[in-house]
């Protein structure tokens, strides 16, 4: 019979509470989700560091980066989008370790459901700088793949059942 440490050693073992199965999805697919929220906060959290810095990014697929980032749309009062955007994709990213971690299903659970909003919220940024601003952010189109890839994983992750 293993012991507690041959098991912790094995890439594929998942902790479990109070002698439990975990009820999580396979880690591959947390471990994937976690790693698009990752990508989501450098992208939004580098769009930040530029506006603090009084700076704009540079575009070199699309022409729209300073439009899009210095428009009156940029700003949700005195706090940038790209800062919110930082802060939802820490906190999917977060939830995410904690769910990996303490193997509850939870803190994933919460992750998902805020990819619904910030889905909603993606699209709408998408189409104020198609239609509003008529110009295209390369970073915000990344930021907004990324959060389309999130809420795909997310679906994905709530249609996991315990296998028994």
């Amino acid at each position: 019979m293993k012991n507690l440490n041959q098991l912790s050693n094995n890439p594929s073992f998942v902790k479990t509470t109070a002698g439990k199965p975990s009820e999580l999805p396979p880690r591959g697919l947390l471990v994937l989700f976690l790693l698009v929220a990752l990508i989501g906060f450098v992208d939004a959290a580098y769009l930040t560091v530029l506006h603090f810095l009084n700076s704009t990014p540079p575009c070199s697929i699309l022409e729209g980066c300073e439009q899009v980032t210095t428009s009156k749309y940029a700003m949700l009062g005195s706090i940038p989008i790209s800062l919110i955007g930082a802060v939802y994709y820490l906190v999917i990213f977060l939830l995410s370790i904690a769910a990996l971690d303490t193997g509850r299903r939870f803190p994933m659970r919460a992750a998902i459901v805020f990819t619904w909003g910030g889905f909603a919220v993606s699209l709408f940024l998408v189409a104020l700088q198609l239609f509003v601003i008529k110009a295209l952010c390369l970073y915000c189109m990344v930021s907004a793949f990324t959060t389309l890839v999130l809420f795909i994983l997310g679906l994905v992750l709530l249609q996991y059942k315990k296998k028994e």
